[in-house]
């Protein structure tokens, strides 16, 4: 079996509800859900004009393959009514493979560890929670000290 540390996110309609359905279709199509860090209220990255989202990271339990993960998390996304308008715009549901074992892995369709991780709080205070002692494969360091040396400044809210 895989490890998939998954990391959900979204700030449209009954955020708290896409993020629960987004588990149920994880467990359905992708795998068991092992863990869940609490919800944490982030302000938006990239395009700061829009309401802020609800962030969960997910341990989940797959034998799909990276690219098989990232396909069935794409199809999860467009069945949850995910439309890609615009760049880091609002969005209904967005689901990202942070890491998968201890892998590095690129394709086409997928990067692992996620490329921007090390540079985003709202991915390590959740991915903390349920992985305290993971490492980024690839810069070698642990997400705890990672989240140190990282320059985000965006509010991470735990509310639940």
């Amino acid at each position: 079996m895989n490890k998939a540390y998954l990391l959900t996110g979204g700030n449209t309609g009954n955020r708290r509800a896409h993020l629960h359905q987004a588990i149920e279709l994880i467990n359905q199509f992708c795998g068991q859900v092992l863990k869940q860090s609490s919800l944490f209220e982030t302000g938006a990255w990239g395009n700061t004009k829009q309401a802020s989202f609800l962030n969960q990271a997910l341990l989940v339990s797959t034998t799909l393959t990276p690219d098989e993960l990232m396909l069935k998390l794409l199809f999860l996304e467009e069945n949850m009514g995910r439309v890609r308008l615009e760049k880091f715009g609002p969005r209904i549901i967005d689901i990202d493979i942070l890491l998968y074992n201890r892998e590095v892995f690129h394709s086409e369709l997928v990067t692992i560890p996620h490329a921007e991780l090390a540079n985003r709080r709202f991915a390590l205070i959740p991915l903390i929670e349920i992985a305290p002692r993971a490492k980024h494969p690839v810069l070698k360091k642990s997400i705890q000290q990672l989240l140190k040396e990282c320059s985000d400044e965006l509010s991470v809210k735990k509310i639940s």
